[in-house]
C-alpha cells in the first residue's frame, strides 16, 4: 500500500510546486516508507510515497507510459500513474493484454493498471478485483482522472476550486497545500459530532471532499465530472439472490476461497488478524490450508490485567483464538497491550493524527494501532474479517426490533442494539451547540437520502424490504467508518490491510441473499457458518459474536482520568465551545461515569480526542 498526492493547476504550477509537492508527499511517509516519487509537467504534478509489496525492485510511482517520441506533443498516449492498492486478478490481465500486443517492463500490479487505462480508458476499472485508489494524469489530453475501489477500501480525498483541483490519499496531505484552510465549518461540526456515520463523499474540512467507492472523477478544462461504476443500492435493486441454501452456500465457500487465494499473493511476510470470531476465523482457515503457502501466521490482541483472568472480553477472544488457531495450524501470537502504554497521551495523538479526526473509538483505536505496530515487526501484509457483519447481517441491529423498525440508521437509534451511543456521546456536548446545529434534523436528511435511489422488488415482504434497505445503509453508511479506521491505523503502522469480505463479487452474491438465508439454522450469518463449518472447530463456528475487545485493566480508567485531568486545566481553544461546561469538570465526568457503568469513561475518551485535534490541527472553527 502507498499514498498519492499532488495537484492540476490550468493556469501553471509556479515555482515552488516542487517544494509544495515535497510537503504534501511528506504527510504520507508512514503510507510509504520504502521510497518517493514526484512528476511534473507544466501543469500536474503528481507525487506518491512507496510501501512495497509485489515487484519490490521494480514498481517505483509515479510510473508513466511515454508518448510515441519523445516529444510531448506527439500523437499517443503519455499517461502518468500513481496508485495505492493492490490489483488481485493482475495476472489475469497482464495475460490479456500481452496478448493484445503490450509488453511490461516490470512484474508489478502497478504496470497493470497503467496498461489496462492505456489500452481501455475509463473502462478498465470495471474490470479491476482489488482495493485501490489512484490518480491517472493525461499530458496529451490534459485530464485528471481520480479512481476508488468498489467498496471505498482505500481513501481518496480532494479539493477543487476553478481550474485547480488538489487530492491526496488522506486528508493531510491535501491541507498542506498552501491554498487549502483547515477551517471546520457548521456542515463539519455536525460530521464530527455524529460517531459511527459516514457522510458520503464529504469531509468535515471545508472544502475538502472524498471520491466515492465505486466512482470515477475526470478533471479537464471544463470541470469536474464524476460517474459511478459500482454502486450497492444498484446491486440490491436489480438482483434477487438463489433461495437455495445449499446453493448460496457452495457459492459463498468458492468465492471466498478464490478471494482469499487472490489477496495472500506478496513478495513480503503476511499473515492474519485472529480474534477467535468466525470472520477472522474463517479466513484465517482458508489462508491457511492454501497449498502454495506453508502455513500461516495469525495475531490477536490482550491485555494486562486480562491475560491471566478469564471473565474479560478479551479473555475470551484468546480462549477462542487459540482454540481457531490449534485447529487450523496457524503460528499464532497473543499480543499483550501494556495499559499504560494504551493510555500515553502520544499514542492517542498518533491515533487521531491517523485518521485526520476526533471522532474515534477510544482505547479501541489506540489498542488497534498498537497491535498494528507489533504485527509489523513480523508482517508487512495482513488479512482481516472486516465488512462480514455489514454484509450477512450480523450486527444486533440487524435483529433487535426497536432498531430495525427506527426511521433512522439502525445503529445509532434509541435502542440498546449499539449501546445507546449516540446518546452518551451527544450528552457531552453543549446544549446551545446542539441545538443550533440541529442535529436531529440533519440526522433525519441524511438516513432520508441514504435511501434514495434504493428500490424493491413489490414482491419481496415488508421485512424483507426493510432488511435489504438495513444492508444497503450498512454498505454505505456503517462500513465506511470502519474501514476508513483499519486502513488509517494499519498504514500508520506501515501494516497493509487486506479485506477479503470485501471483494465485490462476495458482497454482490451475499447481499442480495433472503434474510432467511442469512439467517440460516435461526443464527445470524448462518449462511457463512455453514460455508466454514468443516475448516473451523465447532466452538468458534457456533460462537456467538462478541465486539472488539476493550481494556479491562482498572489502571487503564485511572490513567485516562489522569490525563483527562491535565489537559482540563489547560484546555485547547475551542474545546469549551464544543462541550457542555458542566461537562468538563474532571471530578463530575469521572463520578459519573463510574455511577453510570460506563467502560474505560467513553465521554472523556470523547473529550480527550477532541483536545488532541484541537491542538494537533487547530482548525479554524465557525462557532
Amino acid at each position: 500500500m502507498c499514498g498519492i498526492t499532488g495537484w492540476i493547476d490550468y493556469a501553471g504550477l509556479g515555482p515552488d510546486a516542487p517544494a509544495v509537492a515535497e510537503k504534501m508527499n511528506n504527510e504520507h511517509v508512514h503510507r510509504g516508507p520504502d521510497g518517493s516519487g514526484t512528476w511534473l509537467s507544466r501543469y500536474a504534478v503528481i507525487a506518491h510515497r512507496r510501501l512495497s509489496v509485489i515487484d519490490i525492485e521494480n514498481g517505483a510511482q509515479p510510473m508513466v507510459l511515454p508518448a510515441a517520441t519523445d516529444s510531448p506533443s506527439a500523437s499517443g498516449e503519455r499517461l502518468v500513474l500513481s496508485y495505492n492498492g493492490e490489483l488481485y486478478n493482475y495476472a489475469e490481465l497482464r495475460r490479456e493484454l500481452a496478448v493484445r500486443g503490450h509488453r511490461f517492463r516490470t512484474s508489478s500490479d502497478t504496470e497493470v493498471v497503467l496498461t489496462a487505462w492505456a489500452e481501455w480508458g475509463v473502462g478498465a476499472v470495471e474490470r479491476f478485483n482489488g482495493i485501490f485508489a489512484f490518480a491517472v494524469w493525461d499530458e496529451t489530453a490534459q485530464t485528471l482522472w481520480l479512481v476508488r475501489d468498489h467498496l471505498g477500501v482505500k481513501p481518496l480525498h480532494y479539493h477543487h476550486r476553478g481550474g485547480r483541483l488538489i487530492f491526496g490519499s488522506e486528508a493531510k496531505s491535501v491541507l498542506a497545500h498552501p491554498d487549502v484552510d483547515t477551517a471546520v465549518d457548521e456542515d463539519g461540526l455536525r460530521q464530527l459530532l455524529v460517531p459511527l456515520l459516514k457522510f458520503p463523499g464529504t469531509s468535515p474540512y471545508r472544502g475538502v471532499r472524498e471520491v466515492l467507492p465505486g466512482q470515477v472523477l475526470e478533471f479537464s478544462r471544463r470541470g469536474v465530472r464524476t460517474t459511478r461504476y459500482w454502486d450497492v443500492k444498484d446491486v440490491l435493486s436489480r438482483r434477487a439472490g438463489t433461495e437455495d441454501l445449499d446453493d448460496a452456500v457452495e457459492e459463498l465457500r468458492s468465492l471466498l476461497h478464490d478471494t482469499v487465494t487472490r489477496q495472500t499473493v506478496a513478495d513480503v511476510p503476511l499473515g492474519t488478524f485472529l480474534s477467535g470470531g468466525l470472520d477472522s476465523s474463517a479466513v484465517t482457515a482458508i489462508a491457511g490450508a492454501l497449498p502454495q503457502r506453508d502455513g500461516i501466521r495469525s495475531f490477536s490482541v490482550d491485555f494486562t490485567d486480562a491475560a491471566g483472568r478469564g471473565d474479560s472480553r478479551s479473555a475470551l477472544d484468546r480462549r477462542y483464538a487459540r482454540e481457531a488457531a490449534d485447529f487450523i495450524g496457524s503460528d499464532h501470537s497473543n499480543i499483550v497491550l501494556d495499559s499504560a502504554l494504551l493510555a500515553d497521551r502520544s499514542v492517542r495523538d498518533a491515533t487521531v493524527r491517523a485518521r485526520d479526526l476526533p471522532n474515534g473509538f477510544g482505547d479501541l483505536d489506540m489498542s488497534l494501532l498498537l497491535l498494528c505496530r507489533a504485527v509489523r515487526e513480523h508482517a508487512t501484509v495482513a488479512l482481516s474479517g472486516e465488512a462480514a457483519d455489514e454484509i450477512l447481517g450480523g450486527y444486533l441491529w440487524f435483529q433487535d426490533p426497536t432498531a430495525v423498525w427506527a426511521e433512522t440508521f439502525p445503529w445509532i437509534a434509541d435502542s440498546p442494539a449499539h449501546g445507546y451511543l449516540q446518546q452518551r456521546i451527544l450528552s457531552t456536548i453543549d446544549p446551545a451547540l446542539v441545538e443550533r446545529l440541529d442535529l436531529t434534523g440533519q440526522l433525519r436528511d441524511a438516513y432520508r437520502s441514504a435511501l434514495e435511489g434504493l428500490t424493491h422488488d413489490p414482491a419481496l415482504s415488508a421485512a424483507e424490504r426493510r432488511h435489504r434497505e438495513i444492508l444497503s445503509l450498512a454498505v454505505t453508511h456503517f462500513l465506511p467508518t470502519l474501514l476508513d479506521r483499519k486502513d488509517r491505523l494499519s498504514m500508520a503502522a506501515g501494516l497493509e490491510v487486506r479485506v477479503p469480505f470485501c471483494d465485490h463479487r462476495i458482497v454482490e452474491h451475499v447481499v442480495t441473499l433472503s434474510q432467511h438465508i442469512h439467517n440460516a439454522g435461526g443464527r445470524e450469518k448462518g449462511v457463512l457458518r455453514d460455508a466454514v463449518r468443516d475448516l473451523l472447530p465447532a466452538s468458534v463456528v457456533d460462537r456467538k459474536k462478541s465486539p472488539y475487545p476493550t481494556s479491562p485493566d482498572p489502571a487503564y480508567a485511572r490513567l485516562l482520568q489522569e490525563h483527562l485531568s491535565t489537559v482540563l486545566a489547560d484546555p485547547p481553544d475551542g474545546l469549551r465551545e464544543i462541550f457542555a461546561p458542566q461537562v468538563l469538570d474532571a471530578r463530575r465526568l469521572g463520578d459519573a461515569a463510574r455511577a453510570n457503568g460506563l467502560v474505560s469513561n467513553f465521554e472523556g475518551e470523547v473529550i480527550l480526542n477532541f483536545a488532541s485535534w484541537l491542538r494537533q490541527y487547530t482548525p479554524q472553527l465557525a462557532l
